[in-house]
């Protein structure tokens, strides 16, 4: 079996634990207020199982609608795909005003935002990495490792520093900078979702972008949704503990969901931009809950980076995040104050 049939895999399954536990809590009593099946659809997209879930909705149109926005940004902010407007951002074709890019809004928000983490961790996570991740390939299967010579190269193109955002002019400091937004993007685009389905009229939903949790509200009865947290590696996507949501975002970022093994070690796709290697910190998996879910993707990949105890330090700076770190012999580590604020119960 492929390593992206792996990955797609791990992912459908990640999806459908999720809806299990939802439709395990819903059976346990009867709730007169609640549609009598909750209105759902999945379908790949994002390289990722996205599904959505409304609890107080029968609109299809709605639904739909929130499917689209998947569409419309990937046509944004896709790195592979060549007709998106980050794909022409990368290769130079963009137009120009005074020897800057222009951006549209949401690129220009996007990369506003992840350039902010990439100061807030001091440049462990670097959204210039571009350069690098595109050497890698963690999806076909492959197991091949990229030339030394062609990682130095591309480090050298990796600087956070180097790029000017003014409104929606961007600079690159160098030639040849390319940018890589896939550990932020799909956060904000669970963001731009939650935002369309309240202006529909929505109040309960479930938003998972291939293991990227965003909560409306909480169930018409008013309960809490529960959300697991994922056991790295774990067999069916095991739980290593359980939170209750109302209204947040839930997001990790681990070594088990993109990675390759060569000759007895593992690759992953969390990348170092300072040696254009996977990370190797003693950490598997972070994952963070908060009130934005572009905020749990940049946190989490930047917690992660930063390793436990500086990845701890920074969220205990941030007011209304919290984090959970799982390290390589198994072991939970909580942010103070996570599992008092959602009721966290560890999985046996």
């Amino acid at each position: 079996m492929t390593e992206n049939r792996k990955t797609l895999l791990a992912a459908a399954a990640l999806a459908l634990l999720v809806l299990a536990v939802f439709a395990f809590f819903y059976s346990r009593q009867p709730h007169a207020s609640e549609p009598s099946e909750p209105l759902t659809a999945t379908a790949f997209k994002l390289n990722t199982v996205v599904t959505i879930t409304l609890y107080d909705s029968r609109d299809q149109a709605v639904l739909d609608g929130a499917m689209e926005l998947c569409d419309e940004y990937e046509r944004i902010f896709s790195r592979t795909l060549p007709e998106s407007e980050l794909y022409r951002l990368n290769a130079g074709t963009l137009p120009q005003e005074d020897g800057a890019y222009i951006l549209s809004d949401p690129l220009a928000d996007l990369v506003g935002q992840g350039l902010s983490y990439s100061e807030l961790s001091d440049g462990a996570f670097d959204i210039t990495i571009g350069p690098v991740s595109s050497l890698w390939d963690f999806t076909s299967g492959t197991a091949l490792l990229p030339d030394e010579e062609e990682i130095s190269q591309a480090l050298a193109l990796v600087d956070y520093r180097q790029v000017s955002l003014e409104g929606n002019l961007l600079r690159f400091g160098m030639e040849g900078m390319q940018l890589d937004l896939g550990a932020i993007a799909k956060g904000y685009i669970a963001d731009r979702m939650k935002d369309y389905l309240i202006e529909e009229g929505v109040g309960s939903a479930i938003i998972d972008l291939g293991g990227n949790i965003l909560c409306l509200g909480t169930r018409p009865d008013g309960a809490p949704f529960r959300i697991g947290i994922q056991r790295p590696f774990a067999e069916r996507s095991e739980t290593a503990a359980i939170a209750q949501i109302d209204g947040k975002s839930v997001v990790s970022s681990g070594i088990y969901e993109r990675f390759f093994e060569k000759e007895g070690k593992l690759y992953h796709h969390l990348l170092n931009p300072r040696t254009g290697y996977p990370y190797e910190n003693g950490l598997t998996s972070v994952t963070i809950l908060s009130d934005l879910s572009v905020d749990g993707d940049g946190l989490s990949t930047s917690c992660f980076a930063l390793g436990l105890e500086k990845g701890m330090k920074l969220v205990e700076s941030l007011p209304g995040v919290y984090a959970a770190f799982i390290t390589e012999d198994g072991k939970l580590h909580f942010s103070p104050g996570l599992e008092e604020t959602f009721s966290v119960t560890l999985s046996d």
